[in-house]
């Protein structure tokens, strides 16, 4: 997603924050308990310059803030993939809960997201003042010095993962904190080239595929990590359309602003097929479930639904779909 979700994304992410929270997979997707209007009490959260009774107040107002900006509705974009890695890297049941498992998960869950939209936050402040997503779902980013001190510090805590994992597995983590950093930071700010901005957002299946070889060993089948990485693509490029109008207001040039709100319909539509044939050549059941997103961008764009109000079923629709991968590589794993 736009850096709302996705990827979601998983995947999958506004030029900037569409996955997002997906999935989380969500997270997928973000929470709605700022809605509403800019109020001061969800504007100025975390910042010192608002009034606190208390230094603790001020700490807890500053972890509500954290909270919202690491987008909950999409948590399950980054996390989502590693149960699905996990499934379908395992050989025994024994494999799906160790500590490196476990410690993947909770990293994705939640801090790899402070990372991945907290640095969109940081950089994209100017564009999110035009944002209405910001006003009603999200948390504005206004200066507070501690926020990338935290995102600096979210993606270091990936380094405890050195000493446990396969150098592998590690190189999949890696494309996930270079790419995740290079979409919204300069120099490259992958957002604001079309084209690339959709190709690096396959890095919300790169939790995934840490995930799978961390458990198997070896890196999962290619058309696998083609179909996720399609998957990713058409799920930031879908959650990019609500921000056509803002990101063309402050002169960002996406996928989306470039093509157009209905031939993006049909670019996100290509990608989803492309990934739904690539895993039904994996496996035709795989390739079969995927085949819902072609179908659901269709329907959006045949009818008479806003896609404002649309891009908010996709975290609830990739964690179904997300939910059913995992149970099938389950049953798989405990009946074959």
């Amino acid at each position: 997603m736009a850096r709302e979700g996705a990827g979601s994304g998983g995947g999958n992410t506004s030029s900037g924050d569409s996955g997002d929270d997906s999935g989380g997979v969500s997270n997928g997707g973000p929470g709605t308990d700022e809605a509403g209007s800019d109020r001061p009490e969800a504007t100025a959260i975390g910042d010192r310059s608002s009034s606190s009774p208390s230094s603790s107040t001020h700490s807890l107002s500053s972890l509500r803030y954290l909270l919202i900006l690491s987008r909950p509705r999409f948590w399950l974009y980054l996390a989502g993939p590693v149960i699905v890695g996990v499934v379908y890297g395992a050989t025994t049941v024994e494999q799906l809960f160790t500590p490196i498992t476990v410690g993947l998960f909770a990293y994705f869950l939640l801090p790899a997201n402070v990372f991945l939209y907290g640095i969109n936050d940081v950089f994209d402040s100017e564009i999110d003042a035009a944002n209405p997503k910001k006003a009603d779902r999200e948390a504005r980013y206004r200066g507070q010095r501690f926020v990338p001190v935290v995102v600096a510090v979210s993606a270091m805590l990936s380094l405890a993962f050195v000493p446990a994992l396969p150098a592998d597995a590690l190189f999949w983590i890696a494309v996930f904190l270079v790419l995740g950093a290079a979409y919204s930071a300069p120099p490259v700010r992958f957002k604001t080239t079309p084209l690339l901005d959709s190709l690096s957002n396959g890095l919300y299946v790169a939790p995934g595929i840490a995930a799978y070889v961390a458990v198997a060993g070896s890196q999962p089948p290619a058309l696998a990590i083609l179909g996720g990485w399609l998957w990713a693509m058409g799920m930031h490029t879908f959650s990019a359309i609500p921000d056509i109008e803002p990101d063309r207001e402050t002169g960002i040039r996406t996928t989306a602003t470039v093509l157009g709100e209905r031939p993006t319909y049909a670019y996100c539509g290509l990608c989803w097929l492309g990934s739904a044939v690539a895993f039904a050549a994996v496996d035709p059941r795989l390739g079969a479930l995927l085949g819902v997103y072609p179908l659901l961008v269709a329907v959006v764009a045949a009818s008479s639904v806003s896609v404002h109000r649309a891009y908010w079923w996709f975290p609830a629709i990739n964690t179904l779909v997300g939910t059913a991968l995992t149970m099938g590589g389950l049953w798989v794993l405990v009946h074959a």
